[in-house]
């Protein structure tokens, strides 16, 4: 396959301003739209386009597969965990009431956990299926 120049430089501007987006996605998302799973998904949309563009070798060397499933279980373990803190502080199962003396601040640190736990999971999964299907070739 050949490489295109232009796609390579175009591409190494671009995925930083994806990547940039999506933590403003990730960590705006409980004031507005957004939050983990669309964080996610343009996370991983940006190591799709790095894949495209320069090979899937390129993305297997940045994020090997032990790296990808350390991710899966770290966003299902930090989503799961918020839910136990809170069991653990008195509340039910992700009443993130409990987490602060201040209902609405607990509220707030515990939307924030949970959706980078979803961010972190969607986006690992998503990059894995990419490769899963690249390497098929």
């Amino acid at each position: 396959m050949t490489r295109n120049p232009v796609l390579q430089v175009i591409s190494k501007i671009m995925i930083p301003v994806i990547l940039l987006f999506a933590l403003y996605v990730q960590f705006h998302g409980d004031f507005g739209p957004g939050g983990g799973f669309q964080a996610g998904v343009l996370f991983a949309a940006a190591f799709i386009l790095f894949g495209v563009v320069f090979g899937i070798e390129s993305v297997v060397k940045v994020l090997p597969q032990g790296v990808l499933r350390f991710f899966i279980a770290s966003g299902v373990l930090i989503y799961g965990a918020t839910g136990f803190v809170t069991l653990y502080k008195g509340g039910d199962f992700l009443d993130y009431n409990v987490l602060s003396s201040h209902g609405p601040s607990g509220q707030h640190i515990g939307i924030l956990v949970v959706e980078l736990g979803v961010g972190i999971t969607v986006a690992s999964v998503v990059i894995a299926i990419f490769i899963a299907f690249a390497e098929r070739d």
